[in-house]
């Protein structure tokens, strides 16, 4: 290793080729527990969620001997608390670590230059341009979908979560003193159950393409992703004929 950068000798039929590495810490431990108890949380929420909206077909006999259904609603209600309180953990580490954990809760609107990097990198995923630029935390279009797609929804489905737990604690809950206000705006529940499950829809959309570009840029661009979230570097790969 020279000054952060790994080389490795690497023979073909062409001659040997240097493969330079440049490693840098990005994502600390609390980001990576956040990342993977998020991920389980939200997966527990979708198949619970599905089956919450289209129940399983009625079991005959007593109730009491089929508790199905309460096990899935318990199951739900469970990952929702947990999501809800990794979350707020999550936002106070937004304050507490470095520059590159605030990424997700904010856009710079205001800049060119970030925009037309959002170009670039956009052209880069449709394979319109021949190279990415390299970032250390999120790129511009990561940023702007993460932002879009997840942290926004994400704090949709908890309140609208919570609001809708709420109606079952009763109106003496802190559910319902905290979130109750959500029937002001939608009276009808069902309403709010609508949006909820419509809520759902776009996390999975946003999870199908966290998981493609993560992957692909994994393979195609260089640069580790995946990985980062379990050892928290970054690696940055160069190769240089002789």
């Amino acid at each position: 290793m020279v000054d952060g950068v790994y080389v490795a000798g690497v023979g073909d039929a062409h001659g040997a080729r240097a493969v330079e590495r440049q490693t840098v810490y990005v994502y600390e431990a609390p980001v990576r527990v956040w990342h993977w108890v998020n991920a389980l949380c939200i997966l527990v929420l979708f198949v619970t969620g599905y089956f919450i909206a289209s129940p399983l077909p009625s079991t005959p006999g007593e109730a009491s001997n089929s508790f199905l259904m309460g096990y899935v609603r318990f199951a739900h209600f469970a990952a929702g608390q947990t999501l809800a309180a990794f979350y707020l953990l999550r936002l106070y580490w937004a304050f507490a670590g470095s520059p590159h954990c605030r990424q997700i809760f904010y856009v710079p609107f205001w800049s060119r230059t970030y925009w037309s990097e959002v170009a670039h990198e956009a052209k880069w995923y449709l394979f319109l341009a021949k190279a990415p630029k390299k970032y250390v935390g999120h790129n511009p279009l990561a940023q702007l979908i993460m932002f879009s797609l997840f942290t926004v929804p994400l704090v949709f489905m908890i309140v609208t979560g919570f609001a809708l737990y709420s109606e079952g604690e009763g109106i003496d809950s802190w559910q319902h003193k905290l979130f109750g206000w959500v029937f002001a705006i939608w009276p009808n529940s069902q309403e709010v159950h609508t949006f909820h499950h419509l809520g759902m829809w776009v996390l999975v959309v946003f999870a199908i393409i966290h998981i493609y570009a993560a992957v692909r840029e994994d393979i195609v661009s260089r640069q580790s992703i995946i990985s980062s979230m379990i050892s928290g570097e970054r690696i940055f790969k160069d190769e240089a004929a002789d």
